[in-house]
């Protein structure tokens, strides 16, 4: 059987066994939470169906609403912003209480709330972001394992295929998913095996470089940034402190670590446009010094990304740089999905924000002085943006000071 002779259906199985499988990694008992948009209806429910295949002893469904979520934020009033759902964040937390998995379906209109006041926005981010840290401190940890899928909603697949009608937008933005996680081939679970010990040979041939430092030239971008004291990379599967193997993200073709706070200086441009929070912003330029954003702008999207970056003291440092080869499938594809969880596996990236603590040996112990000591950057928030390409030159740094070629011309040659 090849991957042209696979049904819809069949495929469609395949993707909510592999996120269930290969990426929440679910063990006999656990209980399951899936957040899902109601557009998303039908891969949830074969989610929750493979969980319980996979030993789940409860599984329990949040379901989301972009409509709903655009009327709030054109309808209610001001000052209001400020309040949450927090019995969202508490299902989460209880689920991790009780030793429990969280698999999130992120699907919704990038340009969902491109016409409403950004301070709106801004305001419930915080917000949002502020009463969810006890669960993002989880997730930074890897206590807990959880994973990030995605699905077609019509908003977004009008958006990447603007030339089609709706139903056929869905139609390819569906194909291009199975293509890009796997999940269209007839043994997607032993294809994703393979990647995955690619992946990890990658990372550990990196971790044993020990490099002081990354250097970024191409195109606009002469960036060094400095990786935090006695760092691990990470990429493709993870474990628990319980021995549960997850793989956060599907798909996955990025190696990452954690740069030093202090450490990072230059410019840096975007490659791509990044969706955030319903706003796309496109043409980020940032200059750090010392390890702080000094200077930045953007094309679009210039507000949300300021208000982005003035969370708080740690979104103006970078608490993640990761490398991805140009030669990417979904680099390959041509295809812009508007969405960072594919997009940045089409290109390197770097994240404002928070790092994960697993990317510095003993780092899931530390206390967040200790944690911040080593270089390690603590904040609100965290937000992948890309800056890799073809013409991009990335070089090691050891503590010496000397040189080794990483990636030239987009590609691994180490």
């Amino acid at each position: 059987m090849t991957a042209s002779s696979l049904t819809f259906e069949q495929k469609l199985q395949n993707y909510a066994r592999l996120a269930v499988r290969v990426g929440l990694g679910v063990k006999e008992g656990q209980r399951v939470l899936v957040q899902a948009p109601v557009d998303t209806a039908p891969l949830a429910r074969l989610v929750v169906r493979e969980a319980y295949a996979a030993g789940a002893s409860f599984v329990d469904v949040r379901w989301d609403d972009d409509d709903v979520q655009l009327a709030r934020f054109e309808l209610a009033p001001d000052g209001t912003f400020d309040q949450i759902s927090e019995w969202r964040v508490d299902a989460e937390l209880e689920t991790v209480e009780a030793g429990g998995a969280v698999i999130a379906i992120r699907a919704t209109n990038p340009n969902l709330l491109a016409g409403v006041d950004p301070t709106r926005v801004a305001t419930y981010q915080k917000a949002w972001a502020t009463y969810r840290k006890p669960y993002s401190l989880q997730v930074m940890t890897n206590r807990l394992n959880w994973n990030l899928i995605s699905a077609p909603i019509p908003g977004w697949a009008s958006l990447m295929f603007p030339d089609a009608g709706s139903e056929q937008a869905v139609e390819q933005q569906w194909d291009a998913i199975f293509a890009a996680t796997r999940a269209d081939l007839p043994d997607p679970v032993g294809a994703w095996q393979e990647h995955l010990a690619s992946l990890k040979r990658r990372r550990d041939t990196l971790t044993g470089k020990g490099y002081a430092a990354l250097h970024f030239r191409g195109g606009e971008t002469d960036l060094t940034v400095g990786l935090a004291d006695d760092h691990v990379w990470g990429g493709g599967a993870a474990d628990t402190p319980g021995g549960i193997t997850f793989t956060a993200n599907i798909p996955t073709e990025e190696v990452w670590t954690a740069p030093h706070r202090e450490r990072v200086d230059g410019v840096v441009v975007s490659t791509k446009p990044l969706s955030y929070s319903g706003v796309l912003i496109d043409g980020i330029r940032i200059e750090f010094s010392g390890g702080r954003v000094v200077k930045a702008s953007a094309r679009t999207g210039e507000e949300a990304l300021l208000k982005m970056i003035a969370t708080d003291e740690g979104s103006h440092r970078l608490g993640e740089v990761a490398l991805v080869p140009h030669s990417s499938p979904i680099s390959r594809s041509g295809l812009f999905f508007y969405n960072t969880l594919y997009d940045e596996n089409a290109a390197s990236h770097i994240a404002i924000g928070s790092a994960y603590r697993f990317n510095v040996r003993g780092g899931v112990d530390m206390t967040p002085e200790q944690f911040a000591a080593v270089g390690g950057n603590d904040s609100l928030t965290h937000v992948d943006w890309m800056i890799g390409s073809a013409e991009m030159d990335v070089d090691g740094i050891t503590k010496d000071g000397s040189r080794e070629a990483v990636m030239r011309a987009g590609e691994f040659v180490i």
